[in-house]
């Protein structure tokens, strides 16, 4: 277990926080045991849960319960408890798996982590110390980044056409009750034309019009994914405007497809590596997240405003 204390403001003092990983959840007929890293305030009850899904990068961690790390210390310090599974398509298990049913992707058993964590719920909360007794139960939200985004999207509604059986498949966990879409992957169809089109075919059957619960889409303006499609940063805009209201896009200005940084600190994959959009990113999650859960809270409003508006606004808000 590890403590640290974070602040996105120099004026506010630092909030402490806890980590600790790994958390190991045996799963019936899983192919290794379902490993998750718990990040949570060291003070306060009542604490409403982020289910946090990696994407498929190209490092061995980040792909993995090690990763993404400023985001959820920064979650945690706003006070979250921000729980991360290790899934099955992670690099740190493709040597392992490589031949398992469902590899590279694993794109059923992604969602099914999550339902899987909100069984064992308790569990957890008696496993990492001083967690006990101050989680809440009925506040649950999910967030992904990138093809995370696309198994969170799974969780609020979205259904996908399998690849293999052509069966329309509904993954929905009623328990989750908000969403946050990190740089997610937009729609199928003719619009995925890049070299990659054809590798990650789950992609293709995407339907966003069933994702009803609410969520916040965030997209960079300058996350061009031609290894997808040749429509541009656009694409990842697709969820908010392909799905049913209630809907928010957040479109970070001079975004990759890192957002600043969210996947780790100092890594090799982020681009555009801007610790203060990183903060900024958090923040307007955060807000947003708390205002899903406490509809009388002015924290979403305050803080687009803030964040949004003067000399240098992080970019810009519409909702439906």
């Amino acid at each position: 277990m590890s403590t640290s204390t974070v602040t996105t403001d120099p004026s506010i003092p630092p909030a402490p926080t806890l980590s600790f990983s790994p958390v190991v959840l045996p799963v019936p007929g899983r192919p290794v045991d379902l490993q998750v890293r718990v990040t949570a305030p060291v003070t306060g009850t009542d604490l409403p849960v982020i289910l946090l899904s990696h994407g498929h990068g190209g490092s061995n961690f980040l792909s993995s319960l090690h990763g993404y790390a400023p985001l959820a210390n920064l979650w945690a310090a706003a006070g979250f408890v921000v729980i991360q599974p290790t899934h099955l398509s992670s690099r740190t298990l493709s040597d392992r798996l490589a031949n398992a049913p469902g590899a590279p992707f694993f794109w059923r058993s992604r969602a099914e982590d999550m339902t899987h964590i909100l069984d064992r719920l308790d569990t957890i909360e008696d496993t990492v110390p001083h967690l006990a007794g101050r989680i809440d139960h009925d506040k649950i939200a999910v967030a992904g980044h990138s093809l995370g985004g696309w198994t969170a999207s799974l969780l609020l509604g979205a259904r996908i056409t399998d690849p293999d059986t052509g069966e329309e498949v509904s993954l929905i966990e009623p328990r989750i009750k908000a969403g946050v879409l990190l740089a997610s992957p937009g729609r199928g169809g003719d619009v995925l034309n890049g070299f990659m089109a054809e590798q990650v075919s789950i992609l293709h059957g995407t339907d966003f019009s069933t994702m009803t619960t609410p969520a916040l889409v965030v997209a960079g303006d300058k996350d061009d994914s031609r290894h997808f499609t040749d429509i541009g940063p656009d694409w990842h805009a697709d969820p908010y405007r392909l799905s049913p209201a209630p809907k928010a896009l957040l479109t970070l200005f001079d975004a990759e497809h890192g957002l600043g940084g969210i996947s780790g600190y100092d890594v090799d994959e982020t681009t555009d590596e801007n610790p203060e959009r990183v903060a900024a990113l958090a923040r307007l999650a955060s807000a947003y997240l708390r205002t899903r859960f406490q509809p009388d809270s002015d924290d979403w409003r305050t803080e687009c405003e803030a964040l949004t508006s003067g000399p240098r606004p992080v970019g810009r808000v519409e909702s439906k």
